[in-house]
């Protein structure tokens, strides 16, 4: 291997957006910040949460609601 081409391996922290987790992985970064984690990701607890973002989520809902009654 050459000397000095590869980026110096640290542990990092983990900070989850969504419910405030935080842990410890080794990376080259310092520092990650991740949407969902594992301890609230809808396939490894079974619960199933949105993350609404600018109101998409209520506006797919209407528009499936006015689709169900007319349908």
């Amino acid at each position: 291997m050459k000397p000095k081409i590869h980026p110096k391996y640290q542990q990092a922290n983990v900070k989850c957006a969504s419910c405030g987790t935080t842990f410890e992985i080794g990376s080259t970064r310092t520092e990650l910040r991740v949407d969902v984690c594992n301890s609230c990701h809808p396939f490894f607890t079974g619960k199933q949460m949105i993350l609404d973002t600018a109101g998409q989520v209520e506006r797919f809902q209407r528009r499936l609601e006015r689709t169900q009654r007319a349908g």
